[in-house]
């Protein structure tokens, strides 16, 4: 099987803006950004979309949530961002690579439920 775009950049074989990086996951800058401050948090572990992800990836998924709020912390944006999930190609997710889209520096306030 193939790799994805993200393990590429995980092996480093693709380059990429790295924001943070530690053993269980690695922070980038998204190369087509939809706000200001656009983020991917990727597991290093390869789970291909949120619904496979299994009981014993919770530690996993709680970790890449605290690293958001870190990186967004480092950011300056700490008390204003937004955190995606694309599940499956119905819901826009292009990389079957699970990830977490972080996002701020603009008002969302219009298209989002409160």
């Amino acid at each position: 099987m193939e790799k994805t775009i993200f393990e590429k950049i995980i092996d480093r074989e693709l380059p990429s803006k790295i924001i943070f990086e530690d053993d269980r996951c690695i922070v980038i800058e998204d190369i087509a950004p939809k706000a200001p401050i656009h983020l991917l948090i990727i597991p290093k572990k390869m789970i291909c979309k949120l619904s496979e992800a299994q009981t014993y990836d919770k530690d996993l998924l709680g970790h890449l949530l605290l690293v958001a709020a870190e990186v967004a912390k480092k950011m300056n944006t700490q008390e204003a961002f937004n955190i995606v999930i694309n599940n499956g190609e119905g819901a826009g997710q292009t990389v079957f690579h699970l990830h977490i889209h972080l996002l701020a520096g603009r008002n969302f306030s219009d298209f989002l439920p409160g």
